[in-house]
């Protein structure tokens, strides 16, 4: 089992460079106004954010992506370096090949080692594990968070995948209750809607990773590993990331919200905290820059991206986060319609 879950690890990387299609998180159809008259000094600009009990230097986090195998190691200490050089978050793959199989830690380790204390190191488990297997988890990297993922479209998708769902919202709201960490409940790619959203916050769910249709298409990435169907017409299906963030922004509690899904640039980074992220996530567009770049690539495109943000900030006249969560949009398009 063990060997299948870390070549199912490899060809997820590789299906993903593989992919073709193009998700739509409907950002462009969020309208912001720019200010001539921004009277702002763009060396004073502060992208500055609290997460996780620690301050960023910017609101950006390295999302879940592999473990369990030597490529992923070589991966996962690329990643780790570049959080350490920027102290940004870093959340590890899907932990449960490390539970069954000690001897593959090295790749996950790498993070924790790496970190030294500098950034948040979040672990990550299907929703369904039990406390035990979580605080094992969170031990094995010394994890700052553990994030829960919920993957029912891709299990449903992989040949050897999971089946019953059953019981997954209690699950998660025993584990809320006797975990002594924060814990965060992501998607993988087809987002978490406002009556999910309702749900988990009424279970003390604290952080919330709306993970939308936008990215990271596992309905694709797991269709080229299924030789016995074809589900590519269910490519298009999901929640659009803006409209998560905008569902997630009437649900009234105590919460914190990550967009991730199709964020690959800074325009978006700027969309998804006008609309109510707290921080973002990004996964497969910095591995595609890392696969396909290099390291030194994959530092410039973070920094580009730094620079890129407080240019529009500047451009939208506003200082600090504070000021741009509370920037005027309007909706086009498609996300107009889906709001209505």
């Amino acid at each position: 089992m063990q060997e299948y879950r870390k070549q199912r690890k490899i060809e997820h990387i590789e299906n993903y460079l593989r992919s073709f299609t193009k998700s739509d998180p409907l950002f462009n159809d969020v309208y912001i106004e720019h200010r001539a008259l921004n009277e702002i000094n763009f060396d004073e600009i502060d992208t500055s954010v609290e997460f996780l009990g620690k301050k960023l230097p910017f609101p950006l986090m390295i999302n879940a992506m592999t473990g369990g195998s030597d490529m992923s190691s070589d991966i996962n200490e690329d990643l780790s370096n570049i959080c350490y050089e920027f102290k940004i978050p870093m959340a590890v793959g899907s932990q449960k090949i490390v539970l069954e199989d000690d001897s593959l830690i090295d790749s996950f380790k790498v993070v924790k080692e790496m970190s030294d204390g500098e950034f948040p190191v979040i672990g990550n488990l299907n929703a369904n594990c039990s406390i035990e297997e979580l605080k094992k988890a969170s031990d094995l990297i010394d994890a700052t968070a553990m994030q829960l993922h919920l993957n029912s479209a891709q299990e449903l998708v992989m040949p050897e995948g999971d089946r019953n769902f059953k019981g997954i919202y209690d699950n998660i709201k025993k584990l809320v209750k006797e975990f002594d960490k924060d814990i965060i409940v992501k998607e993988v790619g087809f987002g978490i809607g406002k009556k999910d959203i309702e749900l988990l916050n009424e279970i003390g769910v604290k952080y919330i990773d709306i993970s939308g249709h936008g990215g990271t298409n596992f309905i694709e990435i797991e269709d080229m590993r299924n030789f016995d169907m074809d589900f590519s017409d269910l490519y298009n299906w999901g929640i659009p990331t803006a409209k998560c963030l905008i569902d997630a922004k009437k649900v009234q509690g105590d919460f914190k919200i990550i967009s991730s899904g199709g964020v690959s640039n800074a325009n978006y980074i700027v969309k998804s905290l006008i609309l109510g992220a707290d921080i973002c996530a990004m996964s497969g567009e910095i591995l595609s820059y890392l696969l396909r770049g290099g390291y030194d690539y994959t530092i410039n495109f973070i920094k580009e991206l730094m620079y890129k943000t407080k240019m529009i900030m500047a451009l939208l006249g506003v200082k600090n986060i504070e000021q741009l969560k509370k920037v005027d949009y309007k909706l086009t398009g498609k996300l107009r319609q889906l709001c209505k």
